[in-house]
């Protein structure tokens, strides 16, 4: 890429299977604002790594030819020569301080001055050819945007029992969380620094991806999904993903931050649960009783304790939707006051500078305009001739030296 290409410019909405991503539910901004142009050197590609000295350097290379000269990688403590090989490709190289994915991305953002990151995983599976299609919805003032993988997806990228794995978790996640993402657990990432502070994250491992698209939900950043190409991971390279404990992770983590997002589903299913469970204990000793005369007393207070819990997870769960709710729109009113003081505040400053530059010129044109007077007047004042001055007056002395003779010669 040529000094001349290595901007990106903001495109027309894309679309995939016939959906225009500009018009999602998930997504608030609109494609028609005018878009800014982003440059390479504002992007920081953040490349989280353990043990993908096979393929880093190929995704350094290739990232650095296409004019994104800032790459920082971040490892969570190679056993292979990934740090070595990162380094003399020319990326920044962090090693992180604790473990997990999830670590790594919170502690290097911080470390990154550049107003957008591009986020993405070391082994070579995500195509850096994409990144101008990563960085075009933020070009249109998105804050987050997600690249979906199965819009282009080689065969043998993902195994079937990962592929079924994905598709649950995004459909529970639309069931839960209320947004159609796509693909919640793409790696491939781009956000802005500024939305990224914004959130409240504390996953440590392969759940950051979903706590990323429940944060984006729950502070109502606007996130875009675009079309990203997915390829099979080299042969010589090895997953760290394991498919049952981390899917079972992921789904727990997905459930558990329904607490704070969307209380009611979390809160209401517990309770419904437990007025199920409590119902049908109830109808065991009930049935025990008409058909056989047996009674059930420590059954049926079982039943009747998980009845009473379960209406009151139920209340809870739609009290604590109205605070949530509540608490949603005072925050949203608070950025919109911030937003707007912002905006005041430059224009403010603006007009401040023009009036200050205005004041001096009218400040400097007076004075030219006085001292241009001055002079004028001056030159066009004709010369009077001076007033004698009579202790100076001939007459004057004349007169006096006679009257002083006079007064001799009475004498």
């Amino acid at each position: 890429m040529t000094d001349n290409d290595s901007r990106v410019h903001a495109a027309e909405p894309k679309t995939i299977d016939g959906e225009t991503h500009g018009e999602r539910a998930s997504t608030t901004v609109s494609t028609d604002a005018e878009a800014r142009e982003i440059s390479t050197h504002e992007v920081c590609v953040l490349v989280p790594t353990l043990n993908e000295g096979a393929t880093i350097g190929d995704v350094i290379d290739d990232f650095r030819t296409r004019g994104y000269p800032n790459v920082l990688v971040v490892d969570g403590g190679s056993t292979d020569d990934t740090k070595a090989v990162a380094r003399d490709h020319g990326a920044r190289v962090l090693v992180q301080s604790g473990e997990g994915k999830g670590q790594a991305v919170r502690e290097a953002v911080p470390h990154i001055d550049a107003p957008y990151v591009l986020m993405l995983d070391g082994d070579g599976t995500y195509d850096p050819a994409d990144a101008e299609t990563m960085l075009e919805p933020l070009a249109r003032g998105y804050d987050h945007v997600i690249g979906n993988r199965f819009a282009d997806m080689d065969d043998d990228a993902m195994r079937a029992l990962n592929g079924v794995g994905n598709r649950l978790i995004n459909r529970s996640f639309r069931v839960i969380h209320g947004a159609d993402y796509d693909d919640i657990l793409s790696g491939y990432r781009a956000f802005t620094t500024d939305s990224f502070e914004r959130l409240s994250l504390d996953s440590d491992g392969f759940t950051i991806e979903t706590e990323l698209a429940v944060e984006c939900v729950k502070h109502g950043v606007d996130t875009a999904v675009v079309p990203v190409s997915y390829s099979a991971r080299p042969a010589e390279s090895e997953t760290n993903l394991h498919p049952i404990a981390d899917g079972g992770t992921i789904i727990l983590a997905l459930y558990s931050l329904a607490k704070t997002n969307n209380p009611l589903f979390y809160f209401g299913s517990l309770g419904t649960a437990g007025i199920a469970a409590g119902g049908a204990i109830a109808s065991y000793v009930l049935w025990r009783w008409f058909q056989y005369g047996v009674g059930h007393e420590i059954l049926a207070l079982v039943s009747a304790a998980a009845i009473l819990l379960g209406v009151q997870l139920l209340m809870f769960g739609v009290l604590s939707d109205m605070l949530v709710t509540l608490h949603r729109e005072q925050r949203r009113r608070l950025e919109q006051i911030t937003r707007n003081a912002d905006v005041q505040g430059v224009e403010s400053a603006h007009r401040s500078g023009h009036s200050h530059e205005f004041g001096t010129e009218t400040e400097s044109d007076g004075v030219t305009d006085s001292e241009t007077a001055a002079e004028t007047g001056s030159a066009a004042e004709p010369e009077s001739e001076p007033k004698p001055d009579p202790s100076t007056d001939p007459t004057d002395a004349t007169d006096h030296t006679v009257t002083s003779e006079t007064d001799r010669r009475g004498e």
